[in-house]
């Protein structure tokens, strides 16, 4: 067996200082990421005015954003273990900062798309290097409160993006929201410099650049042909092509990784049940929380004609549980198993979903706010749990992998939902205006129910002028109830698999711990059955 080194000399002791300053650090790298994602739209329309661009170029500047991170996630953990996790969260936050200074600086949409590549790809460096950095600095109850708060951080990145964007473009400019974002991220590199460590896998010997490579390229052509699934259609040619072939790079990274000799992804922690269920996690919150963070704001502002800060102030009740949330959550770990508690935080969830069925289109009362108060409870439950479930069912030496399988999960999952809720709502809402006129014209139908599910009613009256207001209004309604439907029912199942695969796991007792306990009972086990003879 290969004898294990370390990096850090255990003579030089971490202060609580230190250690704090690291946390601070990368608390900064997860609230950019999701602050990131989510603040690009707020900005798209300001954007649009200013500089030279069509419709398919302004979206992919969230586009090319969640591509480049969720594709490369499990690369940057990879990279973290070999390499050295302060290095490659180094060059991330690096490259966030010079990067967050160019784009306000390009002269169209066009190289605004091309920089958020580079965007995408070091978030993904940052969040990987400094979350699996974390997982070596603390430990036991530690560990789990500081994850909770990295939980805090990644949702009050993503929840409140939108809204810290639109304060920045009232007070200044759509440049600003790139400038905050340069300097959190340079803080946090003043930070590493300074006082973080380095640390990674001492028995990782060479990089599986052919199990990354192969990876990379199928989770991006799944997450491209997802984004341009609305556009093309769900059978158009070319997302079916790009899906066979993302699902060919898929059995082709299977058979690299059982073969090669140092694997990127150890397919053998697929084995344990508490690692699946781990990665279930994420699938509920973004289909329940995630997708309704983007839809919401577009009910309210373009199809129920609340301004601004009104909607802003009902999606309060629907954000605010991610503040403080998660950090009760980790505190009842210590006497509720975590799969218990994320599964009834699901079904809190699966609650107000339903109750906001029963809600009538333009009612802003105090049902509507319980809902919504009730999806962001539920939501907040597993989420400060997550990440700190993800790394304590592997060895400490494989946080990185555990950080970039999650990681690249989460990003995969959340970016789209938001594609595929968008590309449903839109269907559901043709499928009633076909049900009210079956004598319109489909490609009409299909162009106002897309302008209904993007939140612009004015322009799908235009498009669809034989139908009145009342009857876009039904079709609207109808289509988001259903949608609400479709997240109940997936919101469902994933609580019943957590319940299933995570209902007896404990804060302090990862995988890990639990195999050591089967190993020792088997060893007890085979002791006695050697003695037991003797004993006859």
């Amino acid at each position: 067996m290969r004898q294990r080194t370390t990096n850090v000399s255990p003579t030089v002791p971490r202060s609580t200082r230190a250690k704090t300053l690291v946390l601070i650090a990368v608390i900064l790298a997860c609230i950019s990421l999701p602050l990131s994602l989510s603040a690009g739209p707020a900005a798209q329309t300001y954007i649009s005015r200013d500089l030279a661009g069509g419709t398919i170029a302004l979206s992919w500047i969230t586009n090319a954003f969640m591509l480049a991170c969720g594709s490369t996630l499990m690369v940057a953990g990879a990279l973290a273990d070999h390499y050295g996790r302060k290095k490659i969260f180094f060059i991330g936050m690096l490259v966030m900062t010079l990067v967050s200074l160019l784009m306000p600086l390009a002269p169209s949409v066009l190289w605004i798309d091309f920089l958020r590549v580079p965007h995408g790809l070091a978030a993904a460096c940052a969040y990987a290097g400094g979350v699996s950095m974390l997982a070596q600095e603390f430990e036991g109850a530690a560990r789990v409160r500081i994850f909770s708060l990295i939980g805090i951080a990644f949702g009050a990145g993503l929840a409140f993006g939108p809204t810290l964007a639109g304060i920045l473009i009232a007070f200044s400019s759509w440049h600003a929201v790139f400038l905050s974002s340069a300097l959190i991220s340079f803080i946090a590199l003043i930070l590493c410099i300074f006082f973080m460590t380095d640390s990674k896998n001492p028995s990782a010997h060479g990089l599986d650049w052919a199990g990354a490579g192969t990876f990379t390229l199928m989770l991006t052509l799944f997450t491209f042909a997802v984004v341009e699934a609305p556009v093309h259609g769900w059978t158009g040619s070319l997302v079916l092509g790009l899906f066979a072939a993302s699902g060919l790079m898929l059995g082709l990274f299977v058979v690299i990784e059982m073969k090669v000799l140092n694997p990127m992804l150890d397919l053998s922690l697929f084995r344990y049940p508490r690692f699946v269920g781990a990665q279930l996690l994420p699938l509920a919150t973004a289909y329940s929380y995630i997708a309704l963070l983007v839809i919401l704001p577009l009910r309210f502002i373009g199809i129920e004609g609340l301004n601004a800060l009104d909607a802003g102030i009902l999606m309060l009740y629907f954000s605010a549980p991610l503040l403080f949330i998660p950090f009760l959550s980790a505190m009842l770990t210590r006497f509720i198993p975590v799969g218990i508690l994320s599964g009834l935080g699901m079904l809190i969830s699966v609650a107000g979903l339903f109750l906001l069925t029963q809600v009538p289109l333009g009612d802003h009362g105090i049902l509507m706010r319980v809902d919504l108060l009730l999806i962001g409870l539920g939501a907040a439950i597993p989420w400060g749990l997550m990440d700190n479930l993800a790394v304590s069912v592997v060895p400490s030496d494989k946080a990185g992998m555990a950080v970039g399988i999650f990681g690249a999960l989460r990003v995969s999952i959340d970016s789209t939902a938001m594609a595929i809720v968008g590309s449903l709502l839109a269907l559901f809402a043709r499928q009633t205006l076909a049900d009210i006129r079956p004598d319109q014209n489909p490609d009409t139908l299909v162009s106002g129910a897309a302008q209904l599910a993007a939140g612009t009613l004015e322009k799908a009256g235009s498009i669809l002028s034989g139908f009145d207001h009342a009857h876009l209004l039904l079709a609207y309604d109808l289509a988001f109830k259903k949608l609400l439907w479709v997240a109940i029912m997936l919101t469902l199942a994933a609580a019943v698999m957590v319940f299933m695969l995570l209902g007896r796991v404990r804060s302090d007792h990862g995988e890990v711990a639990a195999e050591k306990e089967d190993d020792a009972r088997r060893e007890v086990s085979a002791a006695l059955a050697h003695e037991s003879p003797a004993l006859d």
